[in-house]
């Protein structure tokens, strides 16, 4: 087995760099890659605390902890790595980190390279991210490793009879910090007992957004004191839903933002066609190029990134796209505000939508027969819609406290 891993890798090495002839994406995951020893280089004989996450959502979840560790231990140098373009792009420049980076592919040569040079004396690992070169590297260097917010699955192959290889490379952990006593058990049948039940960081990361100042100025303008859906991190299979309802369903009196996964010109330019009501972008808004009040628009569509979190401020029912089709977005942002949150049919991977679903703080719909019954119910049952939110809010609120149980960890390997 572990031949036959490197030579996948080996094999990845060689093509990749030309798929991303053809694919945008892979092109920036290859080429991303080739500047990573040199922005870790100035790392060398430092203090380093190093996170890796796999994309966007799992750097939130480092978050907290990374904002903790430089309130308490500021001597510490600290090094994100992402595997992801999605991940990188967006977070390339986060002020509290002095490097951020690709992680190089998992090759021996690269691991070892990566290893001495960063040297660091803390590695975290985030939810679900194993590489078994680099986890045996950091094993043969005897530095501190630990998983945070891990969720594990019986389909993976740690817990497989033929899964020795990816097996092995767990006793890089000190510690495993899990979300869930199944993550815990699992672990346990295969005889790690370092295992504590945590919960999940984001809970600790999205609390805090209450405490910051979430007006912005021109969707109050917008929103007008009226009801309010935002559908945040839409996919072209949500929008397809969500437009249909807004051209057939909605009334004169709600009102509609709509925040896309992909703000790219012709994407945008095609929703805005699809929509027979009156638009406003946020593009235009901020060149000054509306000529009406925003009030007077019953759709805003923000062609932007990073402020969707304000923005889910002003919903009175949320709609979080991915989960038709592409992959659930994060759910726990607009949860925090204390209101209703609509999600697609494929949510079984996130423990989060799994149990507000259960509890009754979110809705699951699978088409637009659904789509539309729910957001009709939410519309016109005010007294549903505000018991739906009470448990939205009720479940971040009781699920706080994971970042406190991993710095009192923290204290004995710092």
């Amino acid at each position: 087995m572990k031949f036959f891993y490197n030579l996948l890798v080996f094999k990845a090495s060689l093509f990749l760099p030309i798929i991303g002839l053809f694919n945008k994406k892979i092109k920036l995951f290859v080429d991303g890659r080739k500047e990573t020893f040199s922005k870790i280089s100035p790392l060398k004989h430092q203090d380093v605390i190093w996170f890796h996450a796999a994309s966007l959502g799992e750097f939130e979840q480092a978050r907290p902890i990374i904002e903790e560790i430089k309130k308490q231990y500021a001597k510490y140098k600290i090094l994100v790595t992402f595997f992801s373009p999605s991940g990188y792009e967006i977070r390339k420049n986060y002020n509290l980190a002095d490097v951020v980076c690709y992680l190089p592919l998992d090759s021996k040569s690269n691991v070892k390279r990566f290893v001495k040079i960063v040297n660091p004396k803390l590695a975290v690992f985030v939810k679900y991210e194993f590489w078994p070169n680099l986890l045996n590297e950091l094993q043969k260097n005897e530095v501190s490793t630990i998983l945070v917010s891990g969720i594990l699955r019986d389909k993976q192959l740690f817990f497989k009879w033929y899964g020795g290889f990816m097996r092995a490379s767990l006793n890089a952990f000190h510690h495993f910090f899990v979300q869930d006593q199944k993550s815990e058990k699992l672990l346990k049948s295969i005889n790690f007992n370092n295992v504590t039940i945590a919960g999940d960081t984001r809970f600790d990361r999205v609390s805090k957004i209450l405490e910051q100042d979430n007006t912005l100025s021109f969707i109050t303008e917008f929103k007008d004191k009226q009801y309010t859906i935002v559908a945040g991190s839409t996919w072209a299979e949500d929008e397809e839903l969500l437009v249909n309802y807004i051209n057939n369903q909605s009334s004169e009196n709600e009102k509609f933002i709509i925040a896309p996964h992909n703000i790219k010109k012709e994407a945008i330019l095609e929703l805005e066609k699809s929509i027979h009501k009156k638009i406003v972008l946020y593009s235009d808004v901020i060149a000054n190029k509306v000529k009406q009040p925003l009030k007077e628009h019953p759709v805003f569509i923000i062609d932007t990134i990073g402020i969707l979190t304000k923005i889910y401020a002003a919903a009175d029912v949320a709609y979080v796209g991915g989960g038709l089709k592409t992959g659930l977005h994060n759910i726990l942002e607009p949860a925090t505000f204390g209101i209703p949150v609509v999600i697609g049919k494929k949510y079984d991977k996130f423990k989060e939508a799994v149990d507000l679903v259960k509890i009754g703080g979110c809705l699951s719909i699978k088409d637009q027969e659904e789509f539309t019954d729910a957001f009709n119910l939410l519309k016109n049952d005010e007294s549903f819609r505000n018991l739906t939110g009470i448990i939205n809010k009720k479940y971040i609120q009781d699920n706080l406290g994971a970042t406190t149980l991993i710095m009192n960890y923290l204290k004995t390997q710092l």
